[in-house]
């Protein structure tokens, strides 16, 4: 067991140092609390007998983030969806998101993000834990305080997110050990190329714990290390060291 966790120990290690490719002199760095909570369900509560309902599923997630060694809001995410079981281990989602963003992520002022989004996601159990992946496609939209030149300039990114949760029976039944990795490729540049440019955009680490509280609820707890590539403005480089909560609820 415990051969295995020093296996996700390491991986997890890369990850996190692949996360900050040679984090630069002028990376700026930054302490943030990050709390999330993500609620997942299906409609077959709206005709118990028809099973066929159960393919159709919502999602509802909430998130806070404060920023400036956690000292005060950087941006919060409401992001509700429909998704449809193609399988029991493969669903597909479409939906939006609000993104209020302010400092440090923000230059001058504050801005308001909306996002239309699809993803897929799998998810399957193997000897060796759970392993599950979620592939999204984002189209985001600024309102005019944000650092773009056009309101009608739209942002289009890619997300691939790879987890895994290894379970630790000999300590506790419910605790499993969580690393994940979620690379952001933005797909293309923007008007102003400072703000959004092609290619690699971030990548978000996470190492922590996990505890099954009932057939219900997940909670989550952990590092997570974020580092966003700035290459074409005269920004640095940022990193954040996040602490992260995740409430899961699956209904």
């Amino acid at each position: 067991m415990f051969k295995k966790i020093n296996k996700f120990i390491t991986l997890a290690a890369l990850g996190l140092a692949f996360s900050s490719p040679a984090a630069a002199d002028n990376t700026v760095e930054d302490f943030q609390v990050w709390g999330n909570v993500t609620a997942l369900g299906n409609f077959g509560f709206v005709n118990p007998q028809n099973p066929d309902l159960k393919k159709f599923r919502w999602w509802m997630e909430g998130q806070g983030r404060f920023g400036n060694d956690a000292t005060q809001f950087t941006q919060s995410l409401i992001r509700p969806g429909l998704g449809y079981a193609i399988t029991d281990k493969i669903v597909v989602w479409a939906g939006y998101a609000w993104a209020p963003t302010a400092e440090p992520l923000s230059i001058a002022h504050p801005f308001n993000e909306h996002r239309i989004w699809q993803q897929v996601t799998w998810a399957d159990n193997f000897s060796f834990g759970r392993l599950s992946t979620r592939s999204r496609f984002e189209q985001r939209f600024f309102d005019h305080n944000a650092p773009i030149a056009g309101n009608d300039d739209v942002g289009h990114r890619f997300r691939q997110l790879v987890k895994l949760a290894v379970p630790m029976p000999t300590i506790d039944p419910n605790l499993s050990f969580i690393v994940q990795s979620e690379l952001f490729i933005a797909m293309n540049t923007v008007d102003n190329p400072g703000f959004i440019a092609r290619g690699y955009d971030q990548n978000r680490a996470f190492v922590g714990l996990g505890y099954k509280v009932n057939q219900y609820a997940t909670v989550e707890l952990g590092y997570m290390n974020q580092f966003i590539n700035r290459p074409h403005s005269t920004r640095a480089d940022q990193m954040m060291h996040n602490f992260v909560a995740n409430l899961f609820l699956n209904f």
